[in-house]
């Protein structure tokens, strides 16, 4: 089967983010930096625009913005699907895939083997490695290279671990309906070892996905790194569906222990509001982080679409993209290691703006008031606002006057909300229409957004980066009039600038 054939414009297609050409995609995988190049693999069916024939596809970026399509990087054939994993360098060339003057990259990935192989419904990891800087790939002859038997064990990512217990490569990974990540160490990535592991803690309604673990200065001291483990899961995200979750704490080479875990064992329903989330939106899921980017920073990349109704969004012969890349950061709130956002990609690459508009110091009264001359489909619209009488206030993105996507602040609920209830598209599927909302705070009543709107997205960015929300929309192409609107009184515009990309 191939993929359809689009029959009308491409209008939902990202002038900011990554989805592939005609294909479906959904995880991130294999995220390197190496030789001046971002390496972008991801689970991709190259046969079709819906889930299947697990593969990894393959794109390349110079500054995460504008992103260059390969071949198929590491293909299914009869015995195994390619599901999620990582890439590491392996600089000394432990694996001896390479050379000690040519090392090779390594992709440690989960073999889910189909009926009829000699591993017929377990998943298992297995190894690939590449010679000419990720761009073919050679299967290991002596896959699997780890097996526990088990037909939910997967998504590998691979660290190179370096402290006070030694010197060797970990391995995070998941039983995923035991709700628990498994960690193992190997000298030579092809003899792995168990560590420890970790959970069930805190969300627990879905099946654990796609884990990562590194560390990051606390506001910026070098001299006091603290460890994040990240762990997605599917559904039991706090909006429903697809989320994911991250821990703070420390590794000790052995193991990892949280010092933010809220609840132990079966998540408390009750609680879910109090757990920490990489994104409080209905569309981010299995974040994982590149390796080796320079100047030890760690940016992130989800994908954006939601296993509710991934496979029934309306884009066409393309389906699922990529958010953003994000740099993400670790800061001291309220005595609490928190982890913050912001977009990493290099926007003065991009054809000069379209053109800015701006406002400051104005009132916003009861109703909706379109902004003249600030319409458009690709957007950066930073804004500070402060509450005054009204129960919500905010912004109307990709609208039309009356209808759109709604981002609004409810003061008394301490919620910040997306409403896409009117934003264009919804009846595909009956779970897509909603109105989802996070926790933001506010000492002195004002509020900071910075919020990216492309063709089929948002993703907002509120206080510094310290709350964000990603969520699909699918608007009408007329649908770009920008507007602010206050509801049962009157709130203030103290700044606002909008950047037009496209």
């Amino acid at each position: 089967m191939t993929a359809a054939t689009a029959t009308t414009a491409d209008t939902f297609r990202p002038a900011l983010h990554y989805a592939a050409r005609n294909t479906w995609l959904n995880d991130p995988n294999g995220l390197i930096f190496h030789d001046g190049v971002y390496h972008l693999y991801y689970q991709n069916n190259p046969l079709d625009n819906v889930w299947g024939n697990m593969s990894w596809g393959h794109a390349t970026s110079p500054d995460l913005l504008t992103w260059t399509e390969h071949p198929v990087a590491i293909a299914c054939d009869d015995d195994e699907d390619i599901f999620s994993g990582s890439i590491v360098f392996d600089r000394d060339n432990t694996s001896g895939f390479g050379t000690d003057s040519a090392p090779p990259l390594v992709a440690v990935y989960t073999s889910a083997f189909k009926p009829g192989s000699g591993h017929q419904g377990i998943q298992a990891q297995s190894l690939a490695y590449s010679l000419d800087g990720g761009y073919t790939w050679t299967k290991h002859t002596a896959n699997p290279v780890l097996n526990r038997g088990s037909a939910e064990f997967r998504d590998p990512k691979v660290i190179s671990y370096d402290g006070d217990a030694g010197s060797y490569w970990v391995m995070v990974a998941v039983e995923a309906t035991d709700f628990q990540v498994v960690l193992y160490k190997s000298y030579d990535l092809k003899n792995w070892e168990p560590l420890s592991t970790f959970g069930p803690a805190n969300a627990t309604g879905g099946v654990w996905e796609c884990p990562d673990l590194f560390s990051l200065p606390v506001d910026g001291d070098p001299n006091n790194l603290q460890w994040v483990l990240t762990v997605n899961l599917n559904p039991g995200g706090p909006n429903n569906g697809s989320a994911g979750q991250y821990f703070v704490g420390d590794f000790d080479g052995t193991t990892f222990t949280s010092a933010t875990t809220v609840t132990e064992g079966p998540q408390d329903p009750e609680r879910l509001g109090e757990y920490q989330w990489l994104d409080w939106g209905r569309d981010y899921y299995a974040a994982v982080s590149f390796s080796d980017v320079p100047d030890n920073r760690r940016l992130m990349i989800a994908w954006m679409n939601n296993w509710e109704y991934a496979n029934h969004i309306p884009t066409s012969p393309w389906r699922s993209p990529m958010t953003l890349a994000r740099e993400i950061s670790l800061h001291t709130i309220g005595g609490k290691p928190r982890l913050t956002q912001k977009a990493a990609g290099n926007f003065r690459s991009l054809s000069a703006p379209a053109g800015t508009f701006s406002l400051e110091d104005s009132e916003i009264s009861d109703g909706i008031h379109i902004l003249e001359g600030a319409a458009g489909r690709v957007q950066r619209i930073d804004i500070a606002l402060t509450t005054g009488s009204a129960r919500e206030f905010g912004l109307i993105v990709r609208g039309d006057g009356d209808h759109g996507t709604r981002i609004g602040i409810r003061p008394a609920e301490g919620a910040l909300i997306v409403d896409r209830r009117d934003s264009g598209q919804t009846g595909f599927h009956e779970a897509f229409a909603s109105v989802d909302t996070a926790p933001i705070r506010t000492a002195d009543g004002s509020y900071e957004l910075t919020i990216y709107v492309d063709h089929c997205s948002v993703e907002v960015f509120a206080q510094d980066g310290l709350v964000t929300m990603t969520e699909l929309i699918f608007p009408a192409p007329g649908n770009t009039d920008l507007a602010v609107y206050a509801s049962g009184g009157t709130a203030t515009v103290n700044s606002l600038r909008v950047t037009q990309y496209a």
